[in-house]
């Protein structure tokens, strides 16, 4: 049987994640998929509130972790302050270390921790940022790797982390930066949201300490799948996503005649 493949591009991170979650409701796999945010900036991310929540509550009605959790595992955005040196988020989330691997899913590992002490502590984010800052926008230079064989080359059946694999930012035009994910498989709804919205919140980050402004998020995954649930109990929230994305196209129609 022939993969289907999809390919999302939208202004909205809420409404792309919806597509994307449609599209997992529908088939077995899809293989591959992309999704692209574009629209966005340092400061700011476009979603829908109404998706967003609307997830978040079946989430938590399913012992699933919130979009804003799965987030934080990306980039830590409440221990970021815009205004102040970045080493200081650096020596907040190393503090932090203990606290996090302290959570069962946490204990092989946090993206983050992954970006700024990998192997055997390497600041991967601190590189990129100082090698661009000093002239290096050579765009192989400016990535991240999170899989480290090391650790996560085991015979385990299921491991679960780290399903974000590498981590990538090239400039845009003269300003622009766009950071890249990918995912050798995906769950859209259990991580979907949560996993582009901490890629954006990455983005900003170096975007800002490098002195561009974020303007695209590309997450790349091998083969998307619906979750670890059966689709059954998710037919409720995909007729009213069905709906939300419906209202904002014809929202969308309607500003742009």
């Amino acid at each position: 049987m022939r993969s289907h493949t999809e390919h999302i591009n939208e202004e909205n991170l809420s409404i792309a994640w919806a597509k994307a979650f449609i599209a997992t409701m529908k088939y077995p796999e899809i293989s591959p998929m992309t999704i692209t945010v574009t629209g966005l900036g340092n400061e700011n991310i476009p979603e829908c509130s109404e998706i967003r929540n609307e997830l978040d509550r079946f989430l938590t009605d399913n012992s699933l972790r919130s979009c804003h959790t799965v987030a934080n595992t990306i980039f830590p955005i409440t221990l970021w302050n815009r205004n102040q040196e970045r080493g200081l988020l650096y020596q907040r989330y190393l503090r932090s270390l203990s606290q996090i691997h302290s959570d069962k899913a946490n204990c092989h590992g946090v993206y983050f921790e992954r970006l700024i002490a990998y192997g055997n502590g390497t600041n991967q984010l601190e590189y990129i940022i100082q090698t661009y800052i000093k002239g290096n926008h050579r765009r192989s230079a400016l990535q991240a790797s999170i899989y480290d064989p090391t650790c996560d080359a085991k015979d385990q059946r299921q491991r679960g982390f780290p399903c974000l694999q590498q981590v990538g930012f090239a400039r845009m035009n003269k300003s622009g930066l766009s950071v890249t994910g990918y995912y050798p498989k995906e769950y859209i709804f259990d991580r979907g949201y949560g996993n582009y919205l901490g890629l954006c919140r990455l983005g900003q980050f170096m975007a800002t300490e490098m002195g561009l402004e974020l303007a695209k998020m590309t997450c790349f995954v091998g083969v998307a799948v619906v979750g670890i649930m059966n689709k059954t109990p998710l037919r409720d929230l995909e007729s009213r996503i069905e709906r939300y994305i419906s209202e904002y196209e014809t929202r969308m129609r309607g500003q742009n005649e």
